[in-house]
């Protein structure tokens, strides 16, 4: 497999029908990129900005969310937020003790 090395520049990519496995992206800026039947198993973001990200009919199983901000996440109109306070007053309330 070749590797292009693309340094230090401006340029627009564009890769269609392209197998980009173990490709490596640092420091790079994608705003406005457009992925569309793009498979990332086993994809590794770290130190990210995915602010006003739209992800439609997606496959997030396993998918693993850590020390992450997630002011404003909704999941399918949901607030992430809104999900935790139910999950931990139900948890709450599961923990009181009983006479």
């Amino acid at each position: 497999m070749e590797i292009i090395t693309l340094n230090a520049t401006t340029n627009q990519l564009q890769a269609q029908d392209a197998n980009l496995a173990h490709s490596s992206f640092v420091n790079v800026s994608l705003e406005e990129a457009r992925f569309e039947d793009v498979k990332m198993t086993g994809a590794t973001f770290h130190n990210i900005c995915l602010g006003n990200v739209h992800i439609t009919d997606g496959n997030l199983s396993n998918l693993t969310i850590e020390d992450c901000n997630l002011s404003g996440l909704t999941i399918n109109g949901v607030l992430v937020s809104d999900l935790f306070t139910a999950y931990e007053a139900a948890n709450a309330s599961d923990n009181l003790p009983t006479d």
